[in-house]
């Protein structure tokens, strides 16, 4: 699935001018594919990246204890004054995580992520 998770991490970044950041964290906070733009200047240090990506899990598994009343959680958005973070849960292990300048289209963007992921889902 890294090949996968490459690949498509890849396409987020080339998707919009406006995107920062696409990478896919596990349960353990471990960035596992994806980085940031070349073009562009680096907001957070690693220690940073890495209190970002354990927030974002967090926030994750705390909308997991609602599950059962108003469905899975498909996408977060955090609108920062510098920039907005997108989290769109792959399963109960990994989390894409997209970083954006304010104001980017989040929908356009979390709509080409979800029927990417849904392509990549082996047929049963």
């Amino acid at each position: 699935m890294s090949e996968k998770y490459d690949r498509l991490c890849e396409q987020v970044i080339q998707l919009d001018p406006m995107i920062r950041f696409a990478g896919i964290a596990n349960s353990k906070g471990e960035l596992v594919s994806g980085g940031q733009k070349d073009s562009i200047d680096q907001i957070l240090s690693t220690d940073e990246m890495k209190m970002s990506i354990h927030y974002a899990l967090q926030k994750r598994d705390l909308y997991t204890n609602l599950a059962y009343r108003i469905g899975h959680e498909r996408s977060a958005i955090t609108e920062y004054d510098k920039v907005s973070l997108i989290s769109i849960p792959i399963n109960s292990n990994d989390l894409f995580m997209i970083s954006t300048e304010p104001r980017a289209d989040y929908l356009k963007i979390i709509d080409y992520v979800h029927s990417t992921l849904e392509s990549l889902k082996d047929p049963k």
